[in-house]
């Protein structure tokens, strides 16, 4: 069987940049897994601008973003292997993949998981009514478009807001295409604010907030849907129904992280839906590292670069003996209105100086404070004008406010006058 020092799985923004760091911290076996037919991953697709500014401090395409990176892999003779499906990793860290080469496996001396995350689709929030071709994910839409040259509908409507939706609304009306409305779960939209006015505004698409789909209705293509008003339970409100005539609806309804080989493993699993990891990205098993998407779901590239690039320098310390575990740890919590917090546990003998603390609040929130407690008592706050979900927050603490190494940080949304 062969052996490598270092296995990544996905050759997307944080896979390429976890074995460009690693390299260059002095570890030169390393092999990059990649079920694509291209590295990149989901760059490939994402032919708008706006990424690079923290990477590159230029504004960039993501297929340039992703150029970028490659160059970077080729130059160092980086190897990898492109149609590859993970089947099974073994807590020894052996792994077994597939390709058109047949079943392999690989013994690793150190894994980063960098698989990315996955789109929750039209089975998953059972849509009610007929079951006709066109209803399909808004990243599935945007890869027929900006790939393969395909436009999948000319009387588009798109339900929820995520980022991937409100892009494509764009999109496909640049293509030409008729897109009558989003429609948004929530009171509130779940992209960022750049993209609800660049996407939506500037194009005068409407956007439903507090509205779902109720009903679709087709034979063996879609023809129609409906769209209901939901009360403060999320439930469609009778009489509120509106129909649209389309061709083609969107599903921009969320990520998942990609993270069901680690879970097998028995890794534990966080909030977030990945692997809970300490402050180096290290999971609960020894040499086995987590990044980017599937660890927890970004809004910018820029973040996911950043984040392989720590889970690559981390599996090169690992690996020359500067990382050890030990068992004193403290604990991290999200507490109120907080969806998870990144890192779930921090090990402050190998802590840097500033702890990055990576987290999402449930609601749209003003004037209130992001609280950090230990062990019950206020350590910090840091007051937020304004705070939404769909933008990932990062708080860069000293390792000095946490004076124990063993103990509970609680991290809380707090409104301000509350705050004593």
């Amino acid at each position: 069987m062969e052996t490598k020092d270092i296995v990544i799985i996905g050759g997307g923004s944080a896979g390429m940049a976890a074995a460009v760091a690693a390299y260059d911290k002095g570890i030169r076996d390393i092999l990059v897994l990649e079920r694509g037919n291209f590295l990149g991953g989901i760059l490939n697709q994402c032919i708008h601008n706006g990424f690079g500014l923290n990477a590159f401090k230029e504004e960039l395409t993501g297929p340039e973003f992703f150029y970028r990176f490659e160059e970077e892999m080729e130059k160092r003779g980086i190897a990898y292997e492109l149609e590859t499906n993970v089947t099974s990793i073994t807590p020894d860290k052996k792994i077994t993949y597939l390709n058109r080469s047949g079943c392999k496996e690989v013994q690793a001396k150190a894994i980063i998981m960098a698989a990315g995350c996955y789109e929750r689709n039209a089975g998953a929030i059972g849509i009610p009514g007929d079951r006709p071709a066109g209803v399909i994910t808004a990243g599935q839409a945007q890869l027929y478009l900006n790939e393969y040259g395909y436009l999948v509908g000319k009387k588009v409507f798109i339900l929820g807001s995520g980022d991937i939706g409100l892009i494509m609304a764009r999109r496909m009306t640049l293509e030409g295409a008729k897109v009558l409305g989003v429609a948004e779960l929530c009171p509130y939209s779940n992209g960022l604010n750049r993209n609800i006015q660049q996407c939506l505004i500037d194009f005068g698409i409407p956007l439903y907030l507090s509205h779902t789909v109720t009903k679709v209705i087709g034979k063996s293509h879609l023809e129609a849907i409906e769209i209901s008003q939901v009360d403060e339970n999320k439930r469609p409100i009778k009489g509120t129904e509106q129909r649209f005539e389309v061709d083609t609806l969107l599903l921009s309804i969320g990520l998942i992280p990609n993270n069901d080989l680690l879970n097998k493993m028995g890794i534990p699993q966080s909030r977030s839906r990945g692997s809970v990891v300490n402050e180096h990205l290290e999971t609960s098993i020894d040499g086995v590292f987590s990044c980017g998407n599937v660890l927890h779901v970004h809004d910018l590239a820029d973040y996911v670069v950043d984040e392989g690039k720590t889970a690559g320098e981390s599996a090169a310390d690992y690996l020359q003996g500067n990382l050890p575990r030990h068992k004193e740890t403290l604990k991290t919590v999200a507490g109120n209105g907080i969806g998870y917090v990144v890192p779930g546990e921090i090990d402050m003998e190998n802590a840097p100086e500033k702890i990055a603390f990576k987290f999402r609040v449930r609601v749209p929130s003003k004037n209130v404070y992001i609280q950090y407690d230990f062990d019950g008592e206020v350590v910090k706050r840091i007051y937020k004008q304004t705070i939404i979900p769909s933008e990932m927050e990062i708080d860069r603490l000293p390792k000095s406010l946490f004076k124990k190494k063993q103990g509970t940080i609680t991290v809380s949304l707090i409104a301000k006058e509350e705050a004593k």
